[in-house]
């Protein structure tokens, strides 16, 4: 509506109004039965550059093109044709070069139908320059269109509007749709992929932590050897060390004497080999190792996304100031299998690394969507206010970083909060934080049980006197009161709330707490599976049946971890026997599956799998 009024850089029908012309295209438009070069010759004129009457008979014919590209009503119907009808095409620029998007090179597609992985692909081909990437309509419906709209009368006049209805159309409407067509088109891929990344990376924070366990780190590599972080359940570092079971200097013999003496020094139960560089070796060195000795030790492979990029910061300097870089990165690949939220919490969410195409996304956009799920996990769990970092204070309700740091420098001045209302005393926390950031703390073990809950506060009296009238004390809630469930409903949900002057849902919330305190909703998943032993790609057979760990997601299938190093494709297709538009609706990130296989190419190092008739 707005565009015939929006300030205009030069075209060429502002340079014909400016030469007077105005009044001949309207005689053109009228469309009635006269001659177009007799009235064309009265608007030449030297000065102002019409030469003859067919100078002023195009810059006619361009003040109506330009009429006819601001026709809001016009412009909606074609971008309806456009985004219906119109494919999406591309070809190769060099087609001799052998390229990523060699898939690409001669490609067609109805843009309606292109999924957004496929879409920001042949965007990302476009910018590497390595495809021509552009919108084809059908012309002879989008000139129908125009024409049926504009093309009153087979007279000279019409006949000259039906030319201007043509180079409007190729001119000014086709590139403007398409860019339009293009914009819209990937703003949706990407609003896609933001999506799917946010629902992989909140799978992936929400994945059961390994409780009660001695871990070793292992941080594999080459030429500067596999460094080594063992931590206890706490997370607390008790030992590293460097070995190198790897090329060039490939002391297995060595190695493997220093894990043994670890494992059996501290006492461990679980190892977590990043997955980066060095990995495989790695993880067959670790695999050998556990055999040798006398506990019962497994080992996972854990994803060292954004581990080297945390290693390296000022917070990991601030946590391990004794130890270097490389140190830094095992002991946070050991925390990831024991808490993958207190310590994933600490990298950039773009860094984690279970997204596609996530360095193509409008940055703030993706940041923003990745921040409110951190920000939504970490306040479904709840802290432990005494012993969170300040990373992961720093993502609960109400809480800023600089208010993060004024709580961790209160606990270590003062010690150990024993009170929720402690939280007062701290610098910049104010009441109005207080209210926002209260529930989603915890503290074990202090003066009030209630403060070890999700029980908000200002529902300590509520809470209080519902126990009471069920015939439990605060004494009891440590342990949990299961049996509370049933007490409420024999009194009556409805007849409580109005007792105590609180929701029903409020009401069923404080319920669910009092029968288990402290409930962390990631003890319901499943938990990892942890292996020990490794198999190999060349000992797969199509048709075996395996377990396996799903590690991403994304738009076409999902990637899956069966212990050979190269995770196996599940295509859309082979995911489940009903149709589905998305694998989210079927699999998500840290799920446990059974696959079988269907192919494998071992030279491409490609594994092909499907969930289907197991």
């Amino acid at each position: 509506i707005y565009r015939p009024f929006k300030p205009k850089r030069k075209t060429r029908a502002g340079v014909a109004i400016e030469k007077g012309l105005s009044p001949l295209a309207d005689i053109i438009l009228s469309q009635k039965n006269v001659s177009v070069s007799d009235e064309a010759i009265r608007f030449v004129d030297e000065e102002k550059g019409v030469s003859t009457s067919d100078d002023a008979v195009n810059g006619a014919l361009d003040i109506i093109s330009e009429i006819i590209s601001d026709d809001a009503d016009l412009r909606k119907k074609l971008y309806a044709e456009y985004s219906g009808y119109a494919f999406i095409v591309s070809t190769a620029v060099d087609e001799n070069a052998d390229t990523v998007y060699r898939n690409y090179y001669n490609y067609r597609e109805l843009a309606s139908k292109i999924p957004p992985h496929r879409l920001l692909a042949l965007d990302r081909g476009e910018r590497e320059q390595a495809l021509k990437v552009s919108i084809e309509p059908d012309e002879q419906r989008v000139l129908k269109y125009i024409t049926k709209a504009y093309v009153k009368s087979d007279n000279e006049c019409g006949r000259l509007v039906r030319t201007a209805c043509e180079d409007s159309y190729k001119r000014l409407l086709h590139p403007s749709l398409e860019r339009r067509l293009r914009n819209d088109l990937t703003e949706r891929s990407c609003d896609s992929s933001i999506h799917t990344f946010s629902d992989n990376l909140r799978q992936l924070l929400m994945q059961p932590p390994v409780r009660n366990s001695v871990a070793i780190g292992f941080d594999p590599g080459y030429r500067t050897g596999c460094k080594v972080a063992v931590v206890d359940s706490t997370g607390k570092v008790l030992d590293t060390a460097v070995v190198y079971p790897t090329p060039p200097k490939k002391d297995i013999k060595g190695a493997g004497e220093t894990i043994k003496k670890l494992i059996e020094k501290h006492k461990v139960d679980i190892i977590a080999v990043g997955n980066g560089t060095a990995s495989h070796e790695s993880e067959e060195f670790i695999a050998d190792v556990i055999k040798s000795v006398d506990r019962k030790v497994s080992y996972m492979v854990v994803s060292e996304a954004g581990a080297s990029v945390y290693s390296a910061s000022k917070l990991a300097a601030e946590e391990f100031p004794e130890y270097d870089v490389s140190l830094r990165s095992a002991v946070s690949i050991a925390r990831r299998l024991q808490d993958p939220l207190a310590e994933l919490v600490k990298i950039d969410p773009k860094a984690i690394g279970v997204g596609q195409y996530q360095h193509d996304m409008p940055p703030a956009k993706l940041s923003a969507a990745l921040g409110g799920v951190v920000e939504d996990s970490v306040n479904s769990v709840g802290v432990d206010l005494n012993t969170a970092s300040v990373s992961l204070l720093g993502y609960v309700s109400g809480i800023n970083a600089s208010v993060a740091k004024n709580i961790v420098t209160y606990r270590e001045e003062n010690g150990a909060f024993t009170d929720r209302k402690e939280l007062l005393k701290v610098s910049k926390l104010g009441k109005k934080a207080f209210e926002q950031c209260a529930g989603f703390m915890r503290i074990h073990g202090g003066k009030c049980p209630l403060d070890n809950t999700s029980v908000h506060p200002e529902s300590y009296k509520a809470a209080e006197a519902l126990l009471l009238k069920c015939g439990f004390s605060l004494e009891n809630i440590s342990g949990g009161i299961p049996s509370i469930k049933e007490k409420t409903k024999e009194i009556g949900m409805k007849k409580l709330s109005d007792e105590l002057g609180i929701g029903e849902m409020t009401l069923t919330d404080i319920v669910s707490e009092l029968a288990k305190p402290g409930r962390d909703p990631r003890d319901e998943l499943p938990p990892p599976l942890l292996r020990t032993d490794i198999a190999d790609i060349n000992s797969l057979k199509p048709g075996m049946i395996l377990d396996g760990t799903v590690r991403n997601v994304i738009d076409f299938g999902a990637f899956v971890d069966i212990g050979v190093h190269q995770d196996g494709l599940v295509h859309i297709s082979q995911i489940c026997d009903k149709f589905i538009k998305h694998p989210l609706e079927a699999v998500k990130v840290g799920d446990i599956v059974k696959v079988k296989v269907l192919d494998i190419d071992p030279a491409k190092k490609r594994i092909s799998l499907t969930m289907k008739g197991i």
